[in-house]
C-alpha cells in the first residue's frame, strides 16, 4: 500500500536495548582447566559467576505496513531481540527504551494491541484448521460480536492464509495424519492474529520449511503487514524470493548491530566497508558469511560493528529519538489517536469500549467475561477428548480390571477375624488404588502447558478460567469411573450397608478420584517433565498409603512423623469406608471361641477352645459361649484409631483436598507461566 492510502502510521521504536545474563563460572583448576573469554562476556568480580552480553546497545525502528527482519546466525541474539520487544524479558534485567508513536510501550497495552508467533506450532492436533481459528476467535474476539461475524471473520482469515484446502483437515500429529509443516505454521500465525493485532512478533517462522512453504508464510506475513501491522520476525536464512518480501533488514552479530536498513542498502554498505557483494550473489547469504568469517577471525566482527555506526551517522539513517519522536514521522498522531483510528477501521477487533481513556484502557485486557472462556475452554477440551476415546478407555479398563481383580481375590468376605483383616486389606488397597488411577492427568497439563503458556501471555482468557475450565471437564469422567469401580467391587466383596452403603461407597471413591486428580494437576504445574512427574507422583502416594494408618496405627506413629499422617489422601478415604463398614452396632465380627483364630491357639480342637472360654468365663466372672459378641464394628474401629471424624467428615475432607489442590494448581500457573526471561 502506498503512503497516502495507508492512514494509520504506527512507529515502534528501540533505542539501547541491552541485556546481560549471570551464568555459572566452571571452577577452575590452575594447570588443568582454563576458560577463555568469549566476546561480550565478563567476570563481574564473583568467584562462581560470570555476565554474558547478549544484546548490546541495539537500535533500530519498525513501522506499520512494513516487514523487518532481524538476521544473524546461531547465538547472534536473534531470539533475544524479539523477546525484548515483546515484553518476554522480566523488567529490570533489559536496559532500554521501547516506544510506539513516542510514547512508552506499556506492559498491559502491549499484550492487547500485539501478538507473539513461538517458533514451535503449539497446536491441539485433533482440531481442524477452521476448529482451530474459530476458537481462537471464540477467545480474542468479544461477546459483543455475533457468532456469524466471528465465523465470516474465520472464514476471512482462512482465505488470507491460503488455507482454503486445508479448512476442514485435522491439525494432526505423530500417530494422526494432519496438514503439512506449511500449513501448520501458518495456523500458527492465524490463530495469534484472529483479533487483527497492531503489532506482530515472530520467532523464526520460517524454520524447519522447504523454499515454497518458507515463502507462501512470509507472503502472508505481508500481507499482514500491509493491512496497517507492524511485523517483526527473526529469520535464519532466507532466500532471494523472501528477500523481495522484506522492508527493512537487522543483522545482528554476538547480540550487535552490524547492519540495519533497506535490502538495497545492502550492496552499497558492504562496498564501503570494502567487501562488495558479487552481481549474482544473494545478498543475505554473502552478508552472512563474511559475518561469520569475521566472528571466526581475532578481532571478531568488532571493525563491522564500529563501521556501521559511522555509517549511520553519514547516511543519516532513521536514528530513533526516543525522548520526542518527530511528529511527522508519526503521521501527526498521537498514539492514542493511532489506536483509535485504527480500532475505527477494523483492526483490534477486540474494541475499544473508553476513548476518552488513556491508550493503555482504551482496548479491554479480555476480549470475553470470565463464564463465557469458562464455556469455550470447556467445549474445546470436551471435543479434543470425543476424538481421543482411546484415552478414557484405557483408563475405563485400567479401572474395570483393577475392580474385576480385587472382587475375584476379595469375592464374598465373611465376618470372621480373618475376614476383618481382609476387608482392612482390601480398603487400603482400593483408596489407594484410586488415587494411583489419577496418574493419568500429569501428561494432560503437560501437553498443553505451552499452548496454554502462549494463549495466556497475551490474554486470551484468564488463569483461574483455565483452572475452572479443566476442574470442570474432569468430573464426568471421575463419575463414571468412579460407579464402575463402586459396582464392581461393592456387592462382589460383599461390603455392609446396603443401598445407602453402596453410595457412600462410591461418594468417597468418587472423592477419592477428585481429590487424587486435583493433586497430580497440581504436580504437573511444578513438574515440566512427565517422567519426572510420575515419579514423584508414585513415590507420594506410597507415602500417603504408608501413613494412612493401615500399615501402623495412628496412636502408633511417631511424634515427628504424625504430621504426614494427617496430611496424607488415602487417610480420610480410607476411614470414611471402615466406618461405613463397620458402623452397624448389632453386626458381630468376633464371637466366644472366634478370638483364637489368630493366635497358635487356633489350631486346638473345638472342644478344647470351649473349655478354655469357661475357665476364662470364671476369671472374669462373666458367661462367654460360642456364641458370645466378643468385638463388634465399633471395637475394630477404636483398635484402628479411626476415632477422629465421622464417616461424612471423613468425606468431606476428602472433597476439600480437591478444592484446596485446584487452588494451589492456580497459584502455580499464575507464578509459574510468566514466560518471560529473567
Amino acid at each position: 500500500m502506498s503512503p497516502e492510502t495507508r492512514a494509520l502510521p504506527f512507529v515502534l521504536r528501540f533505542a539501547n536495548l541491552t541485556y546481560n545474563v549471570k551464568m555459572q563460572r566452571k571452577l577452575r583448576i590452575p594447570g588443568i582447566t582454563t576458560h577463555n573469554l568469549s566476546p561480550g562476556e565478563q567476570f563481574p568480580g564473583g568467584v562462581f559467576s560470570r555476565t554474558k552480553t547478549l544484546l548490546n546497545d541495539i537500535c533500530g525502528e519498525a513501522r506499520d505496513g512494513e516487514v523487518m527482519a532481524v538476521l544473524g546466525a546461531s547465538g547472534s541474539g536473534k531470539s533475544t531481540l524479539i523477546d525484548a520487544l515483546a515484553n518476554r524479558i522480566a523488567r529490570g534485567s533489559l536496559k532500554g527504551k521501547v516506544t510506539l508513536n513516542g510514547e512508552p510501550l506499556e506492559s498491559r497495552l502491549l499484550k492487547v494491541i500485539s501478538a507473539y508467533v513461538m517458533q514451535d506450532d503449539l497446536l491441539f492436533p485433533m482440531l481442524t484448521v477452521e476448529e482451530t481459528l474459530m476458537f481462537a476467535a471464540e477467545f480474542r474476539l468479544p461477546r459483543t460480536l455475533s457468532k456469524s461475524k466471528k465465523q465470516a471473520r474465520v472464514q476471512q482469515l482462512i482465505d488470507q492464509l491460503g488455507l482454503r484446502n486445508a479448512a476442514k483437515t485435522i491439525i494432526g500429529d505423530e500417530g494422526h495424519r494432519g496438514v503439512s509443516g506449511g500449513e501448520r505454521r501458518r495456523v500458527s500465525i492465524g490463530i495469534d492474529i484472529i483479533h487483527d493485532p497492531i503489532i506482530l512478533f515472530l520467532d523464526e517462522p520460517t524454520s524447519g520449511l522447504d523454499s515454497t512453504s518458507a515463502y507462501m508464510v512470509v507472503k502472508v506475513l505481508q500481507r499482514i503487514a500491509q493491512s496497517g501491522s507492524i511485523v517483526i520476525m527473526s529469520i535464519h536464512q532466507p532466500s532471494y524470493r523472501i528477500m523481495g518480501l522484506l522492508d527493512r533488514l537487522l543483522f545482528l552479530s554476538k547480540g550487535q548491530t552490524v547492519f540495519s536498513g533497506t535490502p538495497s542498502d545492502l550492496p552499497g554498505y558492504f562496498g564501503e566497508f570494502g567487501a562488495p557483494i558479487p552481481e549474482n550473489e544473494n545478498k543475505t547469504e554473502f552478508a552472512l558469511d563474511l559475518i561469520r568469517e569475521l566472528e571466526g577471525s581475532q578481532g571478531g566482527a568488532k571493525a563491522l560493528v564500529e563501521f556501521h555506526k559511522g555509517w549511520q551517522i553519514k547516511h543519516k539513517s532513521n536514528l530513533p529519538n526516543i525522548e520526542g519522536a518527530p511528529q511527522d514521522s508519526r503521521g501527526g498522531l498521537s498514539l492514542k489517536e493511532a489506536i483509535s483510528a485504527s480500532i475505527s477501521r477494523g483492526k483490534l477487533v477486540s474494541g475499544a469500549t473508553n476513548t476518552d481513556a488513556s491508550p493503555a484502557s482504551m482496548v479491554p485486557t479480555f476480549a470475553n467475561p470470565f463464564w463465557n472462556e469458562i464455556v469455550t475452554l470447556s467445549k474445546r477440551s470436551v471435543m479434543n477428548s470425543r476424538r481421543m476415546p482411546e484415552l478414557f478407555g484405557i483408563r475405563l479398563g485400567a479401572v474395570l480390571v483393577t475392580g474385576f481383580i480385587l472382587a475375584t481375590m476379595f469375592w464374598q468376605l465373611d465376618n470372621s477375624p480373618k475376614g476383618v483383616q481382609e476387608r482392612l486389606g482390601f480398603f487400603a488397597f482400593a483408596m489407594s488404588t484410586t488415587f494411583y488411577t489419577c496418574a493419568d492427568a500429569l501428561p494432560v497439563f503437560l501437553q498443553e502447558r505451552y499452548i496454554f503458556m502462549r494463549e495466556t501471555a497475551y490474554n486470551a482468557y484468564r488463569r483461574s478460567s483455565y483452572v475452572l475450565s479443566h476442574a470442570l471437564t474432569a468430573l464426568p469422567s471421575l463419575i463414571f469411573l468412579s460407579f464402575a469401580f463402586a459396582a464392581t467391587t461393592f456387592w462382589a466383596v460383599g461390603l455392609d450397608g446396603g443401598a445407602s452403603g453402596f453410595f457412600f461407597y462410591f461418594g468417597i471413591i468418587f472423592a477419592s478420584f477428585w481429590a487424587g486428580n486435583s493433586f497430580v494437576s497440581f504436580l504437573s504445574g511444578v513438574v515440566p517433565h512427565v517422567m519426572l512427574g510420575y515419579v514423584i507422583v508414585v513415590a507420594i502416594l506410597a507415602y500417603f498409603l504408608l501413613f494412612s494408618g493401615f500399615f501402623i496405627n495412628r496412636d502408633r506413629i511417631p511424634d515427628y512423623w504424625i504430621w504426614f499422617h494427617y496430611i496424607s489422601l488415602v487417610k480420610y478415604p480410607y476411614e470414611g469406608v471402615l466406618q461405613n463398614e463397620f458402623e452397624d452396632p448389632t453386626k458381630c465380627f468376633i464371637r466366644g471361641v472366634q478370638i483364637f483364630d489368630n493366635t497358635p491357639l487356633g489350631a486346638v480342637p473345638n472342644a478344647m477352645k470351649v473349655r478354655l472360654l469357661q475357665t476364662i468365663s470364671g476369671s472374669l466372672g462373666m458367661t462367654i459361649t460360642p456364641s458370645t459378641c466378643v468385638t463388634t464394628g465399633a471395637d475394630i474401629l477404636q483398635q484402628q484409631g479411626v476415632t477422629d471424624l465421622s464417616k461424612w467428615g471423613c468425606l468431606w475432607v476428602t472433597v476439600a483436598w480437591g478444592f484446596f489442590f485446584r487452588i494451589l494448581f492456580y497459584f502455580t500457573l499464575l507464578l509459574g507461566s510468566k514466560n518471560k526471561r529473567s
